[in-house]
């Protein structure tokens, strides 16, 4: 399985922080030039690669960490994402409801990505939690995962625990997934909530 990072700001370095504590190789990319990008890549560990956007969506998960405004962009740059699996790590501040046709944001982002596995995750905390290694005191960072196809999830939870973290799926978007969304002036209940799932 190939990973890629698309978008390296606070929360695609907080991710590539992630990738590497574990050693897993991880792509990253940008609007910038990969060389923009490589020194930081570098610096944060020698498993995270800066390459083209082009390169990075060769890889079979992508996470989406770019501002909400740009995941058009990204759409576009592959004609059809079947066989991809889309991680949604963007939060759609500032956008307004009406914006997103009524829908929760993911479902809106989902619609550019024709033929994706598509889920929502890694959203809810902010970089630099994020960033932070998610084992403390025998317990693990939760992260929610929510989307509307149900076998698209188990992937993303086995990265996430491989990345240390403690997944919990929050089922379809529109559902337990609204708890993660952060939409206009109306946020998730879950929004910036750090739990810990301790081990069994």
């Amino acid at each position: 399985m190939s990973y890629a990072i698309v978008g390296f700001g606070k929360i695609g370095q907080a991710l590539a922080y992630a990738f590497a504590r574990k050693n897993i190789d991880v792509t990253v990319a940008s609007r910038r030039p990969p060389e923009a990008l490589a020194p930081q890549a570098r610096a944060i560990g020698p498993t995270v690669v800066a390459k083209s956007l082009r390169e990075a969506l060769e890889a079979d998960t992508i996470i989406l960490a770019v501002p909400f405004g740009e995941h058009h962009e990204v759409a576009k740059a592959l004609p059809n994402w079947k066989g991809k699996t889309v991680i949604d790590a963007m939060n759609s501040f500032p956008a307004l409801p009406e914006e997103l046709d009524g829908l929760p944001s993911s479902a809106f982002v989902a619609k550019s990505f024709t033929g994706a596995k598509f889920v929502k995750g890694f959203n809810h905390l902010i970089a630099a939690t994020l960033a932070t290694d998610p084992v403390v005191e025998g317990g693990h960072r939760v992260v929610f995962l929510s989307s509307d196809d149900e076998e698209a999830i188990a992937p993303v939870a086995a990265l996430a625990k491989q990345l240390g973290f403690a997944p919990v799926k929050l089922g379809k978007l529109n559902e337990g997934g609204a708890l993660v969304h952060a939409r206009g002036r109306t946020w998730g209940q879950l929004i910036f909530h750090d739990l810990f799932k301790k081990e069994q």
